[in-house]
């Protein structure tokens, strides 16, 4: 193990300068990887963008019924048109997702305790590599409780996953989770997302921080920022265009999304912003619009 004692302590990000292994592949750190990994990474980023914007629903494998989330079979087609991933369980997406709807697939397949449990960080590899190809998914989503009292557990199921992808040519998707005692701050992120991508994940979800231009800088895979709880519209989409202007390549929207009462409106207006560079008040305007619109 490296000695801590004699470290540097300043850092330099060089956060104005752009990753630099991406000349065979536009996705961050995916250019060395096989064409069916690329295959599956192109599924979930744009390649005119670069970037994504997933639609999480994946919420009732730990809360049940999830306000806005009653009806999985009339919510998820609804959104479809408007976000380029739809991450689910594999449950909730063969039951309830038509497999007509043409969109990237990132498949939850970490589970465990649910809301009733006071400490959710002692999770198990749910879904096999098997049922993962059966899916065609184009990534596996773990959650990852770095500093948690389930923390090397959880790191076991992620390095179980990312072996099993690469032997199948299946992205892995780490998903930062935070429990109740972690502070959200730069600091955390940076190294819970390091540690992450250094096991061999192909994309980090994780949240949104100050310094967060640091965090991406220091990461060598592709950052989704993670909608985290409900905002009111105009919050959720400056968090968004903050997030892209600051390095993320997409978000990952649920509740400000699916709890809106303009839900298309809403998810159409961050495609403007992950997609079209739109700033967050040109998309606020867009989202009023298109409300408008439709009365």
């Amino acid at each position: 193990m490296p000695d801590l004692e004699g470290v540097k302590i300043a850092k330099d990000y060089h956060v104005d300068i752009p990753f630099a292994n991406t000349k065979s592949f536009y996705v961050k750190g995916a250019n060395n990887l096989d064409w069916g990994m690329k295959r599956h990474l192109a599924n979930i980023f744009s390649p005119v963008s670069g970037n994504t914007v997933m639609f999480a629903f994946d919420h009732g494998y730990f809360m049940g019924s999830t306000a806005g989330l009653e009806r999985l079979d009339l919510v998820v087609p609804n959104l479809s048109d408007y976000v380029d991933v739809l991450m689910g369980t594999r449950g909730a997406l063969r039951a309830c997702v038509p497999p007509d709807i043409r969109k990237g697939i990132a498949l939850r397949v970490s589970s465990g305790s649910s809301m009733l449990n006071d400490d959710l960080s002692h999770e198990v590899l749910a879904v096999d590599i098997q049922d993962a190809i059966r899916m065609n998914a184009d990534c596996m989503a773990v959650q990852v409780f770095i500093g948690a009292d389930g923390q090397l557990a959880s790191i076991d199921n992620l390095s179980r996953c990312i072996n099993a992808g690469l032997s199948y040519s299946i992205p892995t998707m780490g998903v930062v989770a935070v429990g109740k005692d972690m502070e959200r701050t730069d600091s955390y992120f940076k190294l819970a997302t390091r540690i992450i991508a250094e096991m061999g994940v192909n994309i980090i979800k994780t949240y949104y921080c100050d310094n967060f231009e640091e965090v991406v800088a220091a990461c060598p895979v592709p950052i989704v920022v993670a909608g985290g709880k409900k905002l009111p519209e105009q919050e959720a989409l400056q968090m968004a265009y903050l997030s892209i202007q600051h390095g993320a390549n997409g978000v990952d929207m649920g509740r400000n999304i699916f709890q809106s009462y303009h839900a298309t409106a809403m998810a159409a207006a961050i495609g403007k912003i992950v997609h079209e560079k739109f700033t967050d008040k040109q998309a606020y305007e867009f989202y009023l619009d298109t409300i408008n619109e439709k009365k």
